[in-house]
């Protein structure tokens, strides 16, 4: 006799467990999210102060703008992947509207994650998975403890490590080359300007 095949689990089986459960759901599994050490805390506030200042606008002006960036909001790959990634962004010109619902249907133009020793694998191997299936063309990927910054880019054969960075190091980080980062500013260790 078979065993029986396990229930998938779907936007629906997460919603059921309330609003104030954070988890996501990997590979038809629902994960719950540890909470942020203090140091993802400050390294998630300093990723998004530097991409919300900068590209969270229209086009034009002082600062290149085009994109929507969001902090740990659900979106969802299909009927059994949905993360809630520590940041993402859409494109304007490709989602002129704002991202809305929940969860977010539309695919991100770009998705960061802050490495912990409790969420390590998901991020760099079911999550990339999850990533590279729905065609998501930027992935970062950032570490406190290491203080250090990877940047993957989708290519046809799946994500290629595009640039690897530390704190003291100055780069422009695809997707948003138009304006030099100083890498330490994510770890706390430069100011943003």
């Amino acid at each position: 006799m078979a065993a029986p095949i396990p229930k998938l689990a779907t936007f629906a089986d997460l919603a059921a467990l309330g609003d104030d459960v954070r988890a996501e759901i990997i590979h038809g599994v629902i994960v719950e999210k540890a909470a942020p050490t203090g140091e993802h805390g400050d390294t998630q506030g300093a990723l998004q102060a530097f991409t919300r200042r900068r590209f969270h606008r229209h086009p034009g002006g002082r600062w290149p703008g085009g994109w929507w960036i969001n902090t740990e909001v659900d979106v969802a790959y299909g009927s059994h992947d949905l993360c809630r990634h520590d940041a993402s962004g859409w494109r304007r010109e490709r989602c002129p509207e704002r991202p809305a619902g929940r969860p977010i249907r539309l695919r991100p133009d770009w998705v960061a994650e802050i490495l912990s020793p409790s969420n390590q694998k998901r991020d760099l191997v079911d999550k990339m998975q999850i990533l590279r299936a729905a065609e998501v063309p930027h992935y970062w990927i950032l570490n406190p403890e290491e203080r250090v910054l990877l940047v993957y880019r989708l290519d046809p054969g799946g994500y290629l490590l595009a640039l690897t960075a530390a704190a003291g190091d100055t780069v422009r980080a695809e997707p948003f080359a138009d304006v030099e980062l100083r890498v330490g500013v994510l770890f706390g260790d430069d100011d943003d300007e």
